[in-house]
């Protein structure tokens, strides 16, 4: 009763709603979802180093309302502008983990987890220009943080990131 499928092409993406017209379905970006979301499960936030992000951002955020979490998101939190990730980390009050999406040199993730006692999922972004342009500049900075516990997957694995940060929120519902 319930799908999720990633990186669809749009001809995929059309065929798709006409064979499925009776159900729900969502789609943001390359990922789209059928049926109905699991039963609520918590909730979680989402943080973007920059607008090229929010993609990625908004892909990740479908995952996770699919699969049940109430997602908060902050977008154009990153570093150049130090203040910008403390004011995000306060819209992310009741979240219990959080994913943080960046590009360029990845350093989002560190500051985030250096100031928070929640778990961090990083996701480095194939966004900016130069070496880090692909992603593989930040996907080395996040691997390198200094920050403890930081979790990190692959470049754009947005997938991988809501499916982990789902394994961690359903371990606190455990110790509930």
């Amino acid at each position: 009763g319930q799908v999720c499928i990633s990186n669809l092409l749009p001809e995929q993406a059309d065929a798709l709603r006409a064979h499925f017209s009776n159900q729900e379905l969502r789609i943001a970006g390359r990922c789209m979802t059928i049926g109905p979301a699991a039963d609520p499960l918590g909730c979680m936030g989402i943080i973007t180093a920059g607008t090229s992000d929010i993609p990625y951002a908004r892909e990740c955020a479908l995952v996770l309302e699919f699969m049940g979490v109430e997602v908060l998101t902050a977008y154009d939190a990153g570093v150049a502008g130090i203040h910008r990730p403390y004011v995000s980390l306060q819209e992310m009050g009741k979240a219990r983990v959080i994913i943080v999406l960046a590009g360029m040199e990845g350093a989002l993730p560190t500051l985030i987890a250096s100031i928070t006692d929640k778990p961090v999922i990083a996701v480095p972004t194939a966004v900016g220009y130069g070496i880090g342009g692909k992603g593989i500049g930040a996907m080395i900075s996040m691997l390198q943080t200094c920050a403890p516990g930081v979790l990190v997957v692959n470049i754009g694995n947005v997938i991988g990131a809501a499916a982990g940060a789902v394994r961690i929120l359903r371990g606190f519902r455990k110790d509930i």
